[in-house]
């Protein structure tokens, strides 16, 4: 696994910022009457390589009173905050996170493996962790994986100069896709721990380290011309990416996430009227 060598990695979050997410998540338990299950920083942060004028993105499950799931008609199932300075905070009903789990939906996967937790209720955080892992689709995983890589590098990297950041939005989902390939499971969200457990060439894992002390120092529209190295292998990777194929996969049993909605709903639904 190159020599035990991986790249640099880094989750700056001050105690001043994480004070002020904390106030946010609060202040928005208050105004729409939720419970805030978990709370991560997404992006940059979360996979480790943000740059210093990188946004904070954060991102939560939360849980309403029994009243607004006894509706004809559903209410809104996101909370969006508008973004304020480097803030950006947004979170998402919990029936409609298991419905995304129920589908693999990598976000809220990586959401779940973040490594900058804001808050998190110990056990129904754990509880959905393990619907994660037992629901987890490979196909769906590794399929949105690979059209992320194709996506970004159709439309990223082919100028004469290329943005720091485009990269490793390219990289990281082709080593995603290798991860799930080996039969791994889901992958993690750190950039470098994709690195350090795969098979690369030494030469290449430089290239790439430089390019993440570049990008972790300079602003996030910072941009240089083509690193050929790291270009030809994602070229090479994406090949290979293409032209694996999964057998069909049968759907996830929704029956564990029915009881998980039903425990949790009934669960936060009397300890807020207490």
């Amino acid at each position: 696994m190159n020599d035990n060598k991986t790249v640099r990695s880094a989750h700056p979050v001050s105690d001043e910022m994480r004070t002020s997410v904390l106030e946010s998540l609060a202040e928005l338990e208050r105004r729409h009457e939720v419970s805030v299950l978990f709370a991560c920083e997404s992006g940059s942060r979360g996979w480790g390589f943000a740059s210093p004028d990188s946004d904070y993105d954060v991102r939560f499950v939360y849980v309403h009173k029994l009243p607004w799931y006894l509706t004809v008609e559903p209410g809104r199932d996101v909370i969006e905050q508008p973004i304020s300075g480097e803030l950006d905070v947004s979170g998402w009903d919990l029936r409609k996170a298991l419905q995304l789990l129920r589908d693999s939906n990598p976000t809220l996967l990586e959401w779940l493996r973040s490594p900058i937790v804001y808050r998190q209720d110990a056990t129904w955080t754990a509880r959905l962790r393990e619907l994660a892992e037992q629901g987890f689709s490979a196909v769906r995983g590794y399929h949105h994986y690979v059209s992320m890589a194709k996506k970004n590098l159709r439309e990223h990297l082919y100028g004469e100069v290329v943005r720091y950041k485009k990269y490793l939005y390219v990289l990281r989902p082709l080593l995603a896709a290798r991860w799930i390939r080996e039969g791994r499971g889901v992958p993690p969200m750190r950039f470098a721990d994709l690195v350090g457990a795969t098979t690369l060439d030494a030469a290449l894992v430089d290239e790439i380290d430089a390019l993440l002390e570049v990008k972790m120092r300079a602003g996030e529209s910072a941009t240089s011309p083509r690193w050929m190295g790291i270009h030809d292998f994602i070229e090479r990777e994406l090949a290979v990416a293409q032209a694996h194929s999964f057998a069909k996969q049968p759907k996830a049993d929704t029956a564990s996430l029915d009881a998980c909605l039903h425990d949790a709903v009934l669960h936060f639904d009397a300890r807020q009227d207490n």
